[in-house]
């Protein structure tokens, strides 16, 4: 079952396109707003800070995770910078074992906990092929991995795409009428 080659895992598509449509339903009005309400901060440098968030959020969605016959690695693009994102490798001998932890909300993750304990590394769970990646994880290192499943099931990410497709109709709405309120003024 094990193969030579790299696997590649990156970040779930339903989760990257809600949340890239959930940034632009939250700010995209906000240049438009401000143009109507004679807001003190010109709309070039909102559009300029939108463009500027947008990038942040694309290079945080940028990990992918690689399995090889050597270990498991979180990469990001070049261009995302270090300090902002560093990724992070593993090979499969240093690994001890996963450990839950609960998060803030109630949810479960698992870390990797090495032998010399220095640190812990999290398992990346909103990735395509979660369910293939951790039986490929059990299978190089000998820990069980039946009872782990990803932090938050597909349908969460389909209610809330659902929420914000919604959310668009109502920006769409403030849009034009912000538009045909400030047209009126002129």
């Amino acid at each position: 079952m094990l193969t030579n080659k790299n696997n590649i895992f990156p970040l779930s598509a339903l989760i990257r396109l809600t949340l890239i449509s959930l940034y632009g339903a939250l700010t995209i009005p906000l240049p438009f707003l401000a143009e109507v309400t004679d807001a003190p901060i010109p709309t070039y440098i909102l559009w300029i800070g939108l463009f500027l968030g947008l990038l942040i959020l694309l290079g945080a969605m940028s990990e992918k995770v690689i399995l090889n016959d050597q270990g498991i690695s979180v990469t990001y693009p070049r261009w995302v910078p270090r300090f902002f994102r560093a990724g992070w490798s593993l090979t499969w001998p240093e690994i001890k074992q996963l450990k839950l932890r609960t998060t803030g909300q109630g949810g479960l993750v698992y870390y990797f906990v090495t032998h010399s304990q220095e640190k812990a590394y999290l398992l990346p769970m909103r990735v395509s092929g979660f369910s293939s990646l951790v039986k490929q994880i059990e299978e190089r290192t000998g820990i069980d991995t039946q009872d782990i499943r990803p932090l938050a099931q597909p349908w969460m990410y389909l209610i809330l795409l659902l929420l914000t497709l919604f959310l668009w109709l109502i920006d769409a709405w403030v849009i034009l009428t912000g538009l045909s309120q400030s047209s009126k003024l002129y």
